[in-house]
């Protein structure tokens, strides 16, 4: 099959994708655009979000995406639906530093490490008992995917409690017990810390709103890894103007980069960092493995691994 490659993963890579019988095209994410290559032939495009700049209906012969994303929101749905192709993602390649990330923030919270930071800044030598412990806490984690899983997994010696929240309430073994979504208001009410890990879809926009945030704990740790549009910017800075919630994380925003005038930017609670929680050393090998594995597939014609349902949206 004919691939085009947006992320330059190396000659050996490369090698390794041509000995499975692929014929591969490399072109930069930035670089492309329909107008100035030919991608008519292209069958697999693998890539994280070249579609701002390229069409499908430019690539008539397309019939697998493999994104390097876990998201899915940056794919033209509707096209994909209607042509039926075949999309998978990253599920599970980022997890982990995005488990450490959420545990960091968490403990970040409850240690007020921003207290501490301050003071250095001042050179001020002062203690504070304004530090909690993470022992007999409960932290509810919005979304049951691969990354509240590896959150929780490694919580597990903390001894807190860690409810999960997904659709259904279905259970799984990283979490002491798993709620449904239309239990969500109780949830916000007995937890010490949120944890946002759901997937961008209808459904969940707006999901932490402003009924939830009112419900949750007044000195409550807000953190969130998923999307920004499943957080209400808004409804949370309204709570922050009211003295509501401990500390507040966040790694996505609904427009990005936040802009310089974005009030989140001055609220002192507010700990901002520019959508990093999937970065580590290990990306790209995790990554690339899960590719080649799935462009072996391609060859043999055997199943894919994480393939997505678009019309759910994860």
């Amino acid at each position: 099959m004919k691939l085009l490659i947006t992320y330059d993963y190396g000659p050996e890579a490369a090698a390794k994708m041509r000995a499975l019988g692929h014929e591969v095209v490399f072109i930069k994410e930035s670089e492309l655009n329909d107008q100035s290559h030919d991608l008519s032939d292209i069958e697999v495009l693998v890539c994280y979000n070249p579609f701002k700049s390229i069409h499908l209906d430019k690539m008539p012969a397309l019939k697998h995406i493999l994104l390097s994303s876990i998201g899915i929101d940056q794919l033209p749905a509707e096209q994909v639906l209607a042509r039926e192709i075949v999309v998978t993602n990253n599920r599970g390649g980022y997890s982990k530093p995005m488990g450490e990330w959420i545990v960091w923030n968490i403990l970040s919270g409850l240690k007020n490490s921003s207290w501490f930071e301050l003071q250095k800044k001042k050179k001020t030598w002062k203690i504070t008992t304004d530090v909690l412990e993470m022992v007999g806490k409960t932290i509810g984690f919005l979304g049951t995917g691969t990354i509240a899983q590896e959150a929780a997994v490694r919580l597990s010696g903390f001894e807190a409690t860690r409810i999960g929240l997904n659709t259904h309430g279905t259970p799984h073994e990283a979490f002491d017990y798993v709620v449904s979504a239309t239990d969500k208001l109780e949830l916000a009410a007995r937890c010490d810390a949120i944890v946002i890990a759901l997937p961008q879809t209808p459904q969940t926009e707006r999901f932490v709103d402003q009924a939830f945030l009112e419900r949750m704990k007044p000195d409550a740790i807000l953190i969130n890894v998923s999307r920004g549009a499943v957080l209400d910017e808004a409804a949370l800075i309204q709570a922050l103007s009211q003295g509501r919630l401990r500390s507040v994380h966040i790694d996505v925003f609904e427009q990005e980069p936040l802009p310089e005038t974005h009030p989140l930017w001055d609220i002192e609670r507010v700990h901002i960092t520019p959508h990093n929680s999937w970065i580590s050393e290990m990306r790209n090998d995790r990554r690339l493995a899960l590719i080649l594995e799935n462009l072996k597939r391609l060859a043999a014609g055997d199943p894919l691994l994480n393939v997505v349902d678009v019309r759910r949206g994860y």
